[in-house]
C-alpha cells in the first residue's frame, strides 16, 4: 500500500472518528496478507474491532459517571459463604431482564453480608447492556435533595435520581429520616414507578420502614410503589467483613 493511500485512509478514518483504524492500519493490512483475507472479511474485521473498542469506551465512561463505589460482578461474589442465598434468582437478575421490565430488586440483611456487592453487580450488568445507571446512598441522596430544595432547585436535582434507567439506592434505613426527608424519598420512588428500576439495599425489614421514614402512611405509600414489581432477596448469613478481619487477625497471630 502506497504511503499516499495510507495517509489518506488514516486521515479519513480520523474524520470519521475511527481511531483504531487510523492507528492500526498497518497491522490490519499485515493480518490480511498473512491469512490471505478476502475484501469482505477484511472490512468485517476492521469494523468489528472498531465497534468493540467503541463499546468498551462507552462502558468505561458509563461506569465512571455512575458513581458506583466499585465495579464488582456477580462472578466475584462468594456464594459459598452465603449458602442460604438463592443463586439462581441472583443469576436470573443478572440477565438484566429486570431493567427491561422496569422492575426493582431489594437486598435485605444485616451489615457485611454482600448486599451492596450484589446490587452493584446487577447495575454493572445493566450498564454493560446499555442501560444508564446511577448509584447513591439514601443519606447522600436526601442531603443532596434537601440542599437543592433550599435554593429552589429541587426539580432539576430530582432528575439526577429519576432520569437513569437503573438507580442503585444503598443503605436504606441506616439512619432514620424526618418526615420532610421521607417525602423527598417518596417523590423519587413515585416518579420512578414503572418508569425505571431501583436496586436497593437495606438492613431493615419492610415492617420496620414506618420507623425509618417516621410515618407509617408514607412508608406504606413508598412500599406500595416499590414492591409492586420487585424481587426481594434476603441475605441472613455471616458478615464478609468480619470474616476478613478474623482471617487478618489469624494471619497476624500466626506470623507473631
Amino acid at each position: 500500500m502506497s504511503e499516499l493511500v495510507t495517509a489518506r485512509i488514516r486521515a479519513t478514518a480520523a474524520k470519521l472518528t475511527l481511531p483504531h483504524l487510523a492507528a492500526s492500519l498497518g497491522e490490519f493490512v499485515s493480518r490480511a496478507d498473512d491469512t490471505q483475507m478476502g475484501y469482505l472479511d477484511f472490512l468485517d474485521m476492521v469494523l468489528a474491532e472498531e465497534q468493540a473498542l467503541k463499546e468498551e469506551r462507552r462502558i468505561r465512561h458509563a461506569l465512571r459517571v455512575s458513581g458506583m463505589p466499585h465495579h464488582k460482578t456477580v462472578e466475584d461474589f462468594d456464594f459459598s459463604y452465603q449458602p442460604g442465598l438463592d443463586v439462581r434468582k441472583v443469576r436470573d437478575l443478572a440477565t438484566v431482564a429486570y431493567a427491561e421490565a422496569r422492575a426493582n430488586a431489594a437486598f435485605l440483611g444485616p451489615p457485611g453480608v454482600g448486599k451492596t456487592h450484589l446490587a452493584v453487580a446487577l447495575a454493572v450488568a445493566a450498564c454493560r447492556t446499555g442501560y444508564s445507571v446511577y448509584f447513591a446512598t439514601m443519606d447522600d441522596m436526601v442531603r443532596q435533595l434537601k440542599a437543592a430544595d433550599a435554593i429552589g432547585k429541587l426539580t432539576s436535582k430530582l432528575k439526577v435520581y429519576t432520569r437513569p434507567q437503573v438507580l442503585v439506592l444503598d443503605e436504606v434505613g441506616y439512619l432514620p429520616l424526618a418526615r420532610e426527608e421521607a417525602n423527598l424519598v417518596f417523590q423519587v420512588i413515585s416518579k420512578r414507578y414503572e418508569r425505571g428500576s431501583i436496586l436497593l439495599t437495606s438492613n431493615k425489614a419492610f415492617s420496620e420502614w414506618g420507623q425509618v421514614f417516621g410515618d407509617e402512611v408514607l412508608a406504606t405509600a413508598i412500599l406500595d410503589r416499590l414492591l409492586h414489581h420487585c424481587e426481594v432477596i434476603a441475605i441472613n448469613g455471616p458478615s464478609y467483613r468480619l470474616k476478613n478481619r478474623m482471617q487478618a487477625a489469624e494471619a497476624e497471630a500466626a506470623a507473631g
